[in-house]
């Protein structure tokens, strides 16, 4: 049962993030402001999971259920927090009225930090009057700042996971919120809506799928986050052609959003058996794998660019030995750490750690240059990325 004073709180609490997130410089177009004042998240998330203090004994994060019945305190001052609520994990949707502690994890569905949800926005250059395709409704508190700002007419939101668009749905029209929603995969986008001013991804893509440019309107901008199966990721934001093709730049910043479910990387089954097809030596790797895992900025953005040279690479880490695997070549390769150097055996038709070291020697000799320097061209012959002083990098195919 709901306190009586819900409201009150959920107000109170609704006001003082509103003004932190001000004071931050998040909210600077007095609209977009208006709607985070007007918007009550705790109606779109009435049960979200919050990570424990503790890992467990397997070294997996403890998500701790978190509802009204639970802890109504704990879950008022999340849901007016500038915090990501996962509210799915695995594509399973969650009993909340018997909710229980989960291990580890993929998340598959979360109501994104309030100032990121703007950003996005502003970041589109999103204004009245534009007609909007969101991707990726998710809980639906996204859509409804959209829809409070721009009015319901305009805003279409689509959600590939049927049981999560039920449930905001039923959110948006309880608050008033009218827009138009459908079950759809966001690699299509929504022809029957088409064509809009603006295009916003809530999920990554592996590259531009070629449908949200041909439902763009000349002069029409696409907001969204590319990744792949490194984990790399970059957001770039393109201006629609009268031809059809789309050319932007990349954005700074280390956003990272969920993949959309077709773009999600394959199993690849156990490390050991492909680091026992690789030759027993090896060499001195030219570049650390540092370079691309590290907690920085800068390896942020060089996972991305190493990303583009191996597209079908993933990469995990056992023990101290670094194995990277290509399920679509059968190339793998592994680093392992020998007193000052790291040590790389490489096997397949693809050297994956020499191309990322390409990548890498590269951007060294071009002055270590910002996400801002690089452009995306989109066109009928493929999608590139370029920077003026290192060479082109293919995005793989959509």
């Amino acid at each position: 049962m709901m306190p009586a004073d819900l409201e009150t709180d959920a107000e109170r609490l609704r006001e003082a993030m509103t003004k932190a997130l001000a004071e931050d410089g998040m909210l600077a177009d007095p609209g977009w402001r208006a709607a985070v004042e007007r918007v009550p998240r705790h109606r779109f998330v009435p049960g979200f999971y919050l990570p424990a203090d503790e890992r467990d004994g397997q070294g997996l994060t403890v998500w701790e259920p978190v509802t009204t019945e639970v802890d109504y305190g704990r879950w008022l001052a999340a849901a007016y927090s500038d915090t990501t609520l996962i509210t799915q994990f695995d594509g399973d949707e969650p009993d909340w009225k018997q909710p229980a502690v989960r291990h580890g994890g993929a998340p598959t569905s979360s109501s994104t930090l309030p100032s990121l949800v703007v950003r996005m926005w502003a970041d589109a250059d999103v204004q009245e009057g534009h007609t909007v395709l969101e991707i990726g409704t998710g809980t639906g508190y996204s859509t409804a700042l959209a829809c409070e700002h721009l009015g319901s007419t305009d805003v279409t939101s689509i959600e590939v996971d049927p049981h999560r668009l039920e449930q905001a749905a039923s959110a948006l029209y309880g608050c008033g919120y009218m827009p138009t929603l459908a079950v759809a995969d966001g690699l299509y986008g929504y022809w029957p809506e088409a064509k809009f001013d603006r295009i916003v991804a809530a999920c990554s893509f592996r590259a531009v799928p070629p449908a949200l440019l041909a439902q763009a309107r000349p002069g029409g901008k696409i907001l969204l986050t590319l990744s792949g199966w490194l984990y790399g990721y970059a957001r770039v934001l393109l201006t629609v052609k009268s031809d059809g093709t789309g050319d932007g730049q990349l954005l700074g910043g280390t956003v990272s959003f969920m993949s959309a479910r077709t773009h999600a990387a394959p199993a690849f089954g156990n490390p050991a058996h492909w680091a026992a097809g690789l030759p027993d030596t090896g060499r001195a790797a030219r570049h650390t794998p540092e370079r691309i895992t590290a907690a920085t900025e800068e390896a942020f953005h060089l996972r991305f660019l190493a990303q583009c040279a191996v597209p079908d690479t993933q990469m995990t880490t056992v023990g101290e030995v670094v194995h990277l695997v290509d399920v679509v070549t059968g190339s793998a390769a592994t680093l392992t750490p020998r007193e000052s150097r790291w040590e790389v055996r490489e096997g397949g038709p693809v050297k994956l750690w020499e191309q990322i070291e390409r990548v890498l020697s590269a951007y060294d000799e071009a002055g270590r240059p910002g996400p801002e320097t690089f452009t995306l061209h989109v066109y009928d012959g493929g999608q590139h990325l370029r920077h003026p002083q290192m060479p082109i990098l293919p995005l793989p195919q959509p």
